[in-house]
Formats: C-alpha cells, structure tokens, sequence
C-alpha cells in the first residue's frame, strides 16, 4: 500500500489536502519511516486548503462540507458521518466484510471533488483580481495574499473593492468587515505615499466606528498626518488630545509617553508659530 502511494506521489507535481500539514502529511510520513521507506512527498509542494479557507470563507465553521455548501453550493445525499468512519473500518478489519466500506470510499470521494473545486475557487480568485471577489470577505483576503506578496496596487484595488462589497451588504457581518477593509486600506495607502487618501480612509474608518484598538490606531495616524503631511497643527493637535485620552490608562506606558510626546510637540509648534491654528510651512521642533 505505501509502495502504491509512493507511486502515486512520484507522478504529482504538488500535494493539495485539507488540513493535510498537520495531520495526513505526518501520519503518512510516520508510516513510511516505520517501515524504513522514503518519504518522498516533503520535497513536492503543499498547499493546505484549510488555511486560505479560513481567510477567504470562514463564518461560524469551516469543514470541508460546509464550505462545500457555502462556496460551491452542493450539499451530500446519504453520506456518511466523519465521525462513523473509523467505527465502519475496524469492523471491516474484524469481519471481512468490505460492505460498510462502500460508503467511506464515497464519502472520500466527495471529499476529494469538493477539495478540487475550492481549489480551483481560490485560483480563480489570485488569478482573476478583484473583480472576480464574489463578496467583501472574499475581496478582503485577496487584499491580504496581494500584500504579503508584496503587490501594493493590487493589494489597494482589492481593499478597495471589499469596501464597495461590504458596504452594499446587508449582512449581520458586513460592519465588521468594512472597518477590517478601511484600515487595511488606509494602511495600503499610507506605504504607498498616498497620504490623503490613507486620512480619508482613516476618517472615514472613524465615522463607522470599530474597535477601541483601530480607533486609537486611526487618531494617531491623523495626528501625525496633519502635524507632518498637512502642517494644519491646530486639526493635528485637536486629533493628539484624542490620542491621549484615549491612550490613558489603557495601553503601554510606551504608548502613553508617545502620546504625550506628540501633543507636546505639536503645542510647541503653536506657540512657535505665533498663532494657534496657523498652518505651519517651516518650523520643525523635533
């Protein structure tokens, strides 16, 4: 049986599963060095669909048959519980009989079908851009895989879309998802020296209301945004007040002391300046 699975492998490019990595993969390569045979397998790629699964799709749960419902819309007929199948093998092993296995070797099956689609599903995704994001979670995940990979314009363009999706949606999940969508986009923004645009988001991001922790986070970077980029210190220090409040006596000292810093600064500036609210084109005080 390992001889056949070895062949098998010997003709694959890449090994595709469902939480594969931290379970089949290493009960497969266990065997294997039991028996004193080559694994094989560990030098081929692996793509675990389990893992962008949970980013693309995951709502309350994400088993390979709910997601087979959600994003392929199949639902199974007759088939047998997960939770039967080793039950059903230990008696086909103490009886002979191969009849209870008809219905695990089916179940594998499906399993193995709908892995295929969902897999086939995110590379239609990666490949197609946003465009091809059927809902705001879908586009935001994009938004992820694009800039871990180091494509900022991608990465903005699906940001960009999540929050056109998500605020078009009416579901119970929808706020939560535009303000992950906002301050992904802002943050896109902000590495790509588009600065205004990363304060609209960033506002924006504000007005919808969001964590405590994206707040403080959203005010900081206003702060900073009209102290150094606008030099409208008066709007900047109005925005360093907030992030003091908001920084007392609910993050790190560090914070805090940064947070008083910048208000320090900022009302140095003023009074530099001559005038409060001036927009200031020259003065620096570090």
């Amino acid at each position: 049986m390992l001889a056949a699975v070895a062949d098998d492998l010997g003709r694959a490019g890449a090994l595709v599963s469902f939480n594969g990595k931290s379970f089949d993969a290493p009960v497969l390569e266990t065997r294997y060095l039991f028996h004193r045979l080559e694994w094989t397998a560990s030098r081929r790629p692996h793509l675990d669909v389990l893992h962008p699964a949970r980013r693309f799709w995951k709502e309350d749960e994400c088993s390979l048959v709910v997601l087979e419902q959600q994003v392929l819309g199949a639902w199974r007929k007759d088939d047998v519980s997960g939770c039967e199948i080793p039950q059903r093998y230990f008696q086909f092993v103490r009886s002979g009989n191969a009849k209870p296995i008809a219905g695990v070797l089916d179940h594998n099956r499906l399993d193995l079908v709908s892995l295929a689609g969902l897999t086939s599903r995110l590379l239609e995704i990666v490949r197609g851009g946003p465009d091809y994001a059927d809902n705001a979670r879908e586009a935001l995940a994009l938004g992820h895989v694009y800039a871990r990979a180091n494509a900022g314009e991608r990465a903005i363009g699906a940001y960009e879309r999540a929050v056109t999706l998500s605020a078009a949606s009416r579901s119970r999940r929808a706020p939560r998802l535009t303000a992950d969508a906002l301050r992904a986009l802002a943050v896109s923004y902000r590495r790509a020296r588009r600065f205004d645009e990363a304060a609209r988001c960033w506002t924006a991001l504000i007005e919808h209301g969001c964590s405590s922790e994206a707040e403080r986070e959203a005010i900081e970077a206003l702060a900073i945004h009209h102290e150094h980029r606008r030099r409208d210190l008066e709007s900047a220090r109005r925005f360093a007040l907030q992030n003091v409040a908001k920084a007392r006596g609910t993050g790190p000292e560090r914070r805090q002391d940064s947070a008083r810093h910048r208000l320090a600064r900022i009302e140095r500036k003023i009074s530099v300046a001559g005038s409060p609210g001036r927009l200031l084109d020259a003065v620096e005080i570090p």
